[in-house]
């Protein structure tokens, strides 16, 4: 199976104080930005193929497949920030004395 670039897989999650908690799917607009939803799960509950008309609440989680950039946009920006890994120097010791090499 071939994936058109820039599309793939991703977990949305809606939590408490989102503006989707109290939407259905069809007024979320997913679907206008690419995004198809396959599965809702609700706490210990997994939902295939969620009708349109279903109502989403706090902390549910969507799983959707659909355009990569729309989906990562959804995210708040400092939410991605926090996400990306912190990079620290190597301590200097390790750069003046190198790699242990055992002959």
């Amino acid at each position: 199976m071939t994936v058109s670039k820039g599309y793939g897989v991703s977990e949305i999650y809606i939590p408490d104080g989102s503006n989707f908690v109290g939407m259905t799917i069809a007024d979320t607009q997913l679907r206008e930005q690419d995004i198809n939803v396959l599965t809702l799960y609700r706490g210990a509950k997994s939902i295939p193929n969620p009708k349109a008309t279903r109502e989403l609440e706090a902390n549910d989680k969507l799983l959707c497949f659909g355009k990569l950039e729309s989906m990562r946009e959804m995210i708040p920006a400092r939410t991605r920030q926090r996400r990306q890994p912190k990079i620290a120097d190597l301590p200097g010791e390790v750069l003046e004395r190198g790699p242990d090499v055992e002959d």
